[in-house]
């Protein structure tokens, strides 16, 4: 029964998902009909045709030559419908990545706030509670302030600082090798807090790098592409793998840490795993489209109490969710006649949402 209700569920929400991409895609400045874009979508598919192997060597100054293997995969593209070339380059090179992004970056952040809010046993907390969002978005404006003294990449400052700063609450909160949740919360918020302030401080001297910085950190999908699409999916998808592995653990850490340890959990091990594989989806997600809030938080909340808490269907569930919700918003934030950063939207859109379960439903328990 409950096998029967996730893949229901899922399928559901899978063709919501699609439709919504599809709508997205044909949504813009120049419209592109909603058939045009399932042909140029189609027409760009390519399917592995053949795969072969070529031997060669790579010269190392202190080994010498070494061997190398070079792999070429053949492809074909087993469509060709008609399609005007504009059409084809908007759809396949301009929106299509975009919206991918967007679908992948919401399935990241949904599916690690489902993980924190089971973990924590607390409807609050959201996957930046343990200080991801807050280390890379210092990470990120002290890259774009002082260029000088961090060369580095903006995703890499920003990816590096997320893990950094994850690692460091977890050492923090951990002692005799039990780490509690009450310490890691509080560990989170004033690390966070005081992260906080250093961005602030640094932007105060940012100079002409502040409308990045503010840019950044209102999170945004404009420099989308086909190589962000493709830094994020592999974590993105590995994690929530281990996530869903560990969905009925989580249903029994809800009933306690003391219960789960007598029902045979590792407790301690299984707190690890998640701490870890959720601060990962995170940081890759903010590291490539900066801070978008409320995904993690709101999302989970309504597919709870739609599917129930039973993490097995709840975790699928919203990260499916999650992606069409950031896919929607994502469309509505370039619908005006000036484009706006996704996180303002997700925002507008998540906090009086939130404000209303609040009001109407019981939301203040698990």
């Amino acid at each position: 029964m409950q096998w029967a209700r996730t893949v229901t569920w899922s399928l559901g929400l899978l063709a919501l998902l699609v439709v919504a991409s599809v709508v997205s895609i044909a949504h813009g400045t120049v419209e592109v009909g909603p058939v045009t874009v399932a042909k140029a979508l189609l027409n760009a598919l390519a399917v592995p045709a053949s795969l072969s192997f070529e031997w060669s060597a790579a010269r190392l100054s202190s080994v010498g030559q070494v061997p190398w293997v070079r792999l070429h995969v053949g492809t074909v593209h087993p469509f060709s419908f008609p399609v005007e070339r504009s059409d084809q380059v908007i759809v396949t090179t301009l929106r299509a990545p975009r919206v991918v992004l967007a679908g992948v970056v919401g399935v990241a952040l949904a599916s690690a706030g489902t993980v924190m809010q089971g973990f924590f046993r607390n409807p609050m907390a959201d996957p930046s509670i343990i200080g991801v969002s807050s280390g890379a978005a210092t990470g990120a404006v002290a890259t774009i302030a002082f260029p000088a003294l961090l060369p580095f990449g903006l995703r890499t400052a920003a990816f590096g600082g997320a893990l950094v700063v994850a690692f460091a609450v977890y050492l923090i909160a951990t002692e005799d090798g039990r780490t509690p949740v009450a310490t890691l919360l509080l560990a989170g918020v004033a690390v966070q807090t005081f992260l906080g302030a250093v961005v602030s401080y640094m932007l105060l001297h940012s100079g002409d790098s502040l409308e990045r910085a503010l840019y950044w950190l209102m999170g945004h999908l404009s420099a989308a592409s086909w190589d962000a699409v493709a830094l994020t999916i592999p974590p993105t998808v590995l994690g929530f793998a281990v996530l869903a592995a560990y969905a009925r653990d989580l249903n029994v850490l809800l009933v306690g840490e003391e219960d789960a340890h007598t029902l045979g959990i590792d407790v301690e091990r299984t707190k690890r795993v998640l701490l870890a594989v959720s601060s990962l989806v995170t940081a890759t997600a903010v590291a490539v489209v900066g801070v978008i809030g409320f995904v993690g938080l709101v999302v989970p909340h309504v597919m709870r109490l739609l599917v129930g808490p039973d993490h097995r269907i709840l975790l699928p569930t919203s990260a499916l969710a999650g992606g069409t919700f950031l896919v929607v918003t994502d469309a509505v934030a370039r619908s005006g006649p000036a484009e706006l950063p996704v996180g303002i939207v997700t925002a507008a859109v998540g906090a009086p949402f939130f404000l209303y379960l609040l009001r109407e439903r019981e939301v203040h328990a698990l």
